[in-house]
């Protein structure tokens, strides 16, 4: 085989666009583990799916363990996900388990990968698309252009439904409040993420999972971020569960 850099060149560029998703199903942002979660069971329901990260790489807050000990700790009520994604916790006692870190991404993102969603890394979300007073899709562009601070346009994407899963910063929440929209499920400002309180953290942010705009979802640590609910640290079951449960809801919308 004769190797030529205009062929590889052209090969990557037909399977980047041969993978690039222009209409979806379910438009996820963010790559942690509530929005990796999420995509998995979405796309094994057989439903198109993309994942937007803007960072390289995915995971979110799981590859720093806690204070950078690559482990973290989920609780049993977690186990039938990780049986899921054939992942084996280590009984630490108490109804805890613990993890690799390193383990937890990669087996979660391969997981994803295997059911078909698309990991869309190096883009970020920039924008929504709102028409008739409804989400209808998201407006991209490479991080890097942000970085930057380039005057680029942004793309369009289609998609049915829209996952914000940005963690912390709920940042696709934060956009259509700036728009001057008011969420359908919960009027006012966004609230703000509370003190730690594992136990109290980790039922709200499966308990709170919702449609805050008529098809936008939140869900994992973004959950917390809008609705004033506690942070828990590197316990990850919360996290998890919660990514399972907005599956669960917007595969139940766009059943009907």
């Amino acid at each position: 085989m004769k190797e030529n850099e205009t062929e590889i060149t052209k090969r990557i560029m037909e399977r980047f666009w041969e993978d690039f998703p222009l209409e979806l199903d379910v438009a996820i942002i963010g790559a942690g583990p509530s929005g990796l979660a999420a995509s998995k069971y979405i796309a094994q329901a057989g439903k198109t799916v993309g994942i937007f990260e803007k960072k390289l790489s995915i995971g979110g807050g799981i590859w720093g363990g806690g204070m950078l000990f690559p482990v973290i700790v989920v609780q049993a009520e977690a186990l039938p996900i990780l049986e899921d994604l054939n992942i084996k916790g280590r009984d630490a006692g108490d109804g805890y388990y613990t993890l690799n870190a390193v383990e937890f991404v990669t087996k979660l993102g391969s997981n994803v990968i295997d059911c078909g969603a698309k990991i869309l890394n190096g883009m970020e979300v920039e924008d929504l698309i709102i028409k008739n007073d409804e989400v209808s899709g998201v407006v991209i562009n490479w991080s890097a252009v942000s970085i930057a601070r380039l005057h680029v346009d942004p793309l369009g994407i289609r998609a049915r439904a829209v996952i914000d899963a940005t963690g912390h910063q709920c940042e696709v929440c934060k956009m259509v409040l700036s728009r001057g929209y008011k969420f359908a499920a919960k009027s006012g400002a966004i609230e703000g993420e509370k003190a730690m309180d594992v136990e109290s953290g980790e039922r709200f942010v499966v308990e709170n999972v919702r449609e805050v705009y008529p098809n936008l979802w939140v869900t994992g640590m973004a959950v917390s971020a809008v609705f004033g609910g506690p942070r828990m640290g590197p316990i990850f079951g919360g996290m998890i569960k919660s990514g399972k449960r907005v599956a669960e809801l917007v595969l139940k919308k766009l059943s009907k």
